[in-house]
């Protein structure tokens, strides 16, 4: 019998890709989202892609009264929980907003799926949560004592309450998923990412820039102690990252209790191997310019993804190619993002 799944942010980047893999899993998705930094277009070509319907929902994870007619309506099993902010540099100049958001929002989020029975929540949670670790590549295992900005102290915040709160109780079963730099689209061209306003991501703006539709790149720093002087990060498909979401729904409705994987290719690529990439595919020309690193950034970060390969039986399957290739087919294709559709 299929599940109903909530997927809190769901018209958002990664919350729009994993509602589609839901969908092909067999499952019906009831979609929350408070279209801050989203386009409810995303879940228009979502159902055009299955062929099948999204119950959506407009509003927000803080707002508890919403939530408790959300799971009183709906014979919700499990839920996948994106609903938050997620720019590190943003985070830094706004740290309220990133707590009440990630944090608060969070913890009402639990109130109200244990009022109503549901136990069951796989969280997206962030490789950010490391800090700035000794050494590559990152295992589940590191320390996570010391995140170097807001956003990364928000993500750790919600992981310390789910694991408490897994300890608490044994009803619940709790997925905390560590994701690295998600990039690429799904391969129709129909779903991408389409931040508002400025992208606070690298591939997005080095798409809007080979577009034309931004001047030039800002490079934050070229003196990290890597190869060529620019951080390094382990991109990884957003399709694959949604598939590891289902395989995580899985596994926890197998076992109780918490559980920590971290979901990201193995493979570091720095910033100007990202562009000389782009630039390759596209047959575009992306200036950039060298500024000073962005408060909060580290050197290099990339994930060791054994455990979810051996526990999950996932591993990723699209590389950077596919990522770029899929990329640049989304931004030719909606150059002005979702806004092309209606405008």
């Amino acid at each position: 019998m299929a599940e109903k799944i909530l997927v809190t942010g769901g018209a958002g980047y990664i919350g729009s890709h994993t509602t589609l893999a839901l969908l092909a899993a067999g499952h019906d998705v009831v979609v929350l989202d408070n279209l801050s930094n989203s386009s409810k277009e995303s879940l228009l070509r979502v159902m055009q892609i299955a062929g099948k319907k999204v119950d959506f929902i407009q509003g927000d994870i803080r707002d508890r009264n919403l939530l408790n007619d959300v799971f009183a309506t709906h014979p919700i099993s499990s839920v996948l929980h994106f609903a938050g902010l997620k720019a590190v540099g943003e985070s830094v100049k706004d740290p309220i907003s990133y707590y009440d958001n990630n944090f608060v929002g969070s913890l009402n989020l639990c109130q109200t799926m244990a009022s109503a029975g549901v136990f069951r929540l796989v969280f997206s949670s962030s490789a950010t949560v490391y800090g700035a670790p000794s050494q590559m590549p990152i295992n589940e295992d590191f320390p996570t004592t010391s995140p170097t900005n807001p956003y990364g102290r928000s993500k750790l915040m919600v992981e310390s309450f789910l694991t408490d709160l897994a300890e608490s109780d044994p009803r619940w079963s709790i997925a905390l998923l560590r994701y690295f730099n998600p990039i690429g689209a799904h391969s129709s061209g129909l779903i991408g990412e389409a931040p508002n306003g400025i992208p606070n991501n690298l591939l997005p703006y080095v798409s809007q820039v080979a577009i034309g539709k931004l001047p030039e790149l800002a490079v934050y720093g070229n003196d990290y102690p890597t190869p060529d002087g620019t951080g390094v990060r382990d991109y990884i498909h957003v399709v694959d990252l949604a598939e590891g979401h289902i395989k995580a729904l899985q596994a926890i409705s197998q076992k109780n209790g918490i559980n920590t994987w971290n979901l990201g290719t193995g493979i570091g690529y720095s910033v100007l191997e990202i562009i000389s990439a782009f630039e390759k595919t596209s047959g575009r020309s992306i200036p950039y310019r060298v500024v000073e690193r962005r408060a909060g950034d580290i050197s290099e970060c990339w994930a060791d993804p054994s455990k979810a390969e051996l526990e999950l039986e996932w591993k990723t399957v699209y590389d950077l190619q596919d990522m770029i290739t899929d990329t640049w087919r989304w931004q030719l294709l909606n150059p002005r993002g979702y806004a092309t559709a209606s405008t």
